[in-house]
């Protein structure tokens, strides 16, 4: 078994998921955890759209190898349909981690909310569609092992703080004051 592990972090757009992963960064780095934290949909976008299937698993591999060289050894990942990847995302970083697989969800006023703060016109629109339907795959299709986090009426604080307690990456916080109870599932991998 590999000493390294892997947190994927899934969620229709709007859900929270980059916040909380910062989130969960700044307070990873306050006890001075190693990680690093990689934004799976930035890995293959590029203009024009990459020809090659995988791509952005071939870039997580190399870049997971430069991390690993610098001594790192957890990583969190976030994307949309992380959590129903988590097992190629394991093979692509090579090292056979240990996967922790979060659902991050909250209410659709809610995320239309959010996804209104950094969309407009014809690109809310278009986004807030893509959205309820990841929405709905994640749903269905997410094995029932993943912990789902409700985002509704907590900050990214809060998230990070009840992601954290699911990880054994250092000491552990005392639990969120957000409303939506604690998270549920038993992990993945």
């Amino acid at each position: 078994m590999s000493d390294s592990e892997l947190l994927v972090i899934g969620g229709a757009s709007g859900v929270g998921k980059s916040s909380a992963a910062f989130a969960l960064h700044d307070l990873l780095a306050a006890r001075d955890v190693r990680h690093a934290v990689l934004e799976g949909d930035a890995l293959d976008l590029a203009h024009p759209a990459p020809r090659q299937e995988g791509m952005a698993l071939r870039n997580l591999a190399a870049i997971w190898a430069n991390y690993r060289e610098l001594g790192h050894r957890r990583l969190i990942y976030t994307n949309t349909v992380s959590v129903l990847e988590s097992a190629a995302l394991a093979e692509a970083m090579g090292d056979r981690p240990r996967i922790t697989a979060v659902l991050l969800q909250a209410g659709r006023g809610t995320i239309d909310a959010r996804l209104a703060t950094r969309e407009q016109g014809q690109s809310l629109v278009a986004h807030a569609e893509r959205s309820r339907s990841a929405a709905v795959r994640l749903e269905v299709e997410a094995d029932p092992a993943v912990h789902r986090i409700d985002t509704e009426g907590c900050t990214p604080d809060e998230v990070a703080r009840k992601i954290d307690a699911l990880l054994d990456w250092g000491r552990r916080r005392g639990p969120s004051r957000c409303e939506g109870g604690e998270p549920g599932g038993t992990g993945v991998g």
